[in-house]
Parts: structure tokens; C-alpha cells; sequence
């Protein structure tokens, strides 16, 4: 039989465990807890999930701000028990698994976090998301003898052609919405697409974002559904522009606790598309093309 040829990925989250990435699980619910429990944990611990566990605190569902927003469109009780809005089971790995598995996993099934398993069978001691991984490949960088954040602190430069930019790691388009728009049509939009939806003024500039975060907050404190837009949303917009080097975005984003920046081209005002740390962490090695090179080999077996 001949050589069979198979192509196999190779990069840096390959050599990298998810135990090296977890961090602590942040809001932890009995499942008979009520879900204005889970809107305020999630707020309080700026996160976008609680894990729900049974009487033996056996992990056996998930509530992210997904679900919870989709509870505010739907008008239920923000006092209902949490178990009737809850998925289950939660996706699970194990401290060993590498971090690309891990990360084949969350983009698979589409979700931005994996509980991780400890000794004792379905009992979770971490979990895994997307900041996790782009921290951890932050902090590989500085490591890094080809570093663009370490050449940048020595003086240096590295040549532009070394350079990720954010056009190249960026999701091209918006999802937005005037400021008069209800909640209800920015909700129906996000279950859509996902993300967070930017808001324009009168004169078609941005002037606000309305994230799943300030919804499930607007649920809390009994805003109705129907409120317009700029009761809710946030502002300033935090933007970047598309020729930024993505090492520099996402230092800014770590540093800002944000999960997202929106794109520009040419001026603030003319946003393009978004940046978020997941897209970032599916670019699968460090800010720079030293190690994107070895991504992928063709091997003989």
C-alpha cells in the first residue's frame, strides 16, 4: 500500500492544556434557584453564564445571557425557577485536553464556554471561554522572542508584513438599530446574528451599543420590552480601525474587560465590522505570523 498523505494542524494551541487556560467557575446555581438569581450573578461577576447543578452538585444544565434574553422576549417571570429556562446537559472537557480540541468544541457547537471536569464524575472545577484563550496566548506572547508587544517595549519594530492587522481577524458587518427601536426588535436581531447590536443617532452616527448584558439588566429591573433603545444602551462605542495590528486591539480589550470592539475604516463614524476575542482565539496562535508559519503540515504516513 502506498504513502497516504493527511494533513494535520499544528499550532500553538496544540502544545497547550485546557488546565493552563481555566479559570474559576464564577456564579454557581442550585437548580430550584430563581432567574432574577442568575441575572445578578452574571451581572455582578461580568460574566455570560451560570452553571446549574442538582442537590448532589452534579453539574446538569447552563444559563447563559442568551438564554436569559430570550426569557425577556418571551415575558417570563424574571421569578421563575431557573431549571425551565436552563440547557442541558452543559458541554464538558477534561483538564488535559489540548486547547485547540477544546476550541474545535465551543466553535462546533457554537457556544463560548466548556466546563471542565475534575476527578469526581460530572462535578466541574473550571471553566474554559474564549477570554481564557486569548489571555493565555497574551501572556505567550510576551514570551515570545519574535513578540510584537516585546519588540514594541524594546523600541523595535517589527517589519508591517509580520504584522496580523484586525481586518484579518474581524467579522465584516453590523448588526444595528436607531435609537427609537424597541428592545423587542434589537432582541429579535441578536437571536439572529448574535453579538451586540450598535445603535445610531439621528444623523446615522454611532451612539450607543445594546449589549445581551444591558438586556438581561433592563429584564432585572422591570423595563419593559417595548422601550426604545436608548433607554438601555451603553455609550461611548469602542472602536478600532481594520489597519490596527491585533496584538494592540487586544491588549486594549483585556485591559478594558471587554469582550468586543467594533471596526472602522477611515473614521470612527464609518464602522465596518466587529472584533471580538472570539475572533481572536480562532486565529489559534499569538498576534504575529511567527507562529501562523507552522499552522499546517503535510505529513507521510
Amino acid at each position: 500500500m502506498g504513502a497516504m498523505m493527511k494533513r494535520r494542524s499544528r499550532n500553538v494551541l496544540s502544545s497547550l492544556r485546557v488546565r493552563q487556560a481555566m479559570s474559576r467557575i464564577a456564579v454557581l446555581l442550585p437548580r430550584d434557584a430563581m432567574i432574577e438569581a442568575a441575572v445578578r450573578g452574571i451581572i455582578k461577576n461580568k460574566t455570560d453564564a451560570a452553571l446549574i447543578t442538582n442537590d448532589r452538585y452534579e453539574a446538569i444544565g447552563v444559563v447563559s445571557t442568551t438564554d436569559l434574553m430570550y426569557a425577556y422576549y418571551a415575558g417570563v417571570p424574571i421569578g421563575t425557577h431557573i431549571e425551565a429556562i436552563m440547557r442541558s446537559p452543559p458541554l464538558c472537557c477534561l483538564p488535559d485536553d489540548s486547547l485547540d480540541s477544546a476550541l474545535d468544541a465551543m466553535r462546533n457547537h457554537k457556544v463560548s464556554r466548556l466546563y471542565v471536569l475534575g476527578d469526581i464524575p460530572d462535578h466541574a472545577i473550571g471553566v474554559l471561554s474564549y477570554p481564557d484563550i486569548v489571555g493565555l496566548l497574551y501572556r505567550y506572547c510576551h514570551q515570545c522572542e519574535f513578540s510584537t508587544i516585546r519588540h514594541k517595549n524594546q523600541g523595535q519594530a517589527l517589519p508591517a508584513q509580520d504584522l496580523l492587522s484586525v481586518c484579518e481577524v474581524m467579522e465584516p458587518g453590523i448588526l444595528s438599530f436607531r435609537e427609537t427601536d424597541s428592545l423587542l426588535a434589537i432582541m429579535e436581531g441578536l437571536s439572529v446574528r448574535g453579538g451586540t447590536a450598535l445603535i445610531m443617532d439621528a444623523g446615522n452616527r454611532p451612539a450607543g451599543v445594546v449589549s445581551k448584558t444591558d438586556l438581561i439588566l433592563a429584564y432585572r429591573h422591570g423595563i419593559p420590552s417595548s422601550s426604545e433603545a436608548s433607554t438601555v444602551m451603553s455609550a461611548p462605542v469602542r472602536a478600532c480601525d481594520k489597519e490596527e495590528p491585533l496584538a494592540a486591539a487586544i491588549q486594549k480589550m483585556i485591559f478594558s474587560d471587554l469582550n468586543l470592539f467594533f471596526v472602522y475604516k477611515g473614521n470612527p463614524d464609518n464602522i465596518i465590522g466587529v472584533l471580538s476575542l472570539a475572533d481572536a482565539a480562532r486565529v489559534r496562535s499569538g498576534s504575529c505570523r511567527a507562529c501562523i508559519s507552522s499552522r499546517i503540515e503535510i505529513d507521510d504516513s
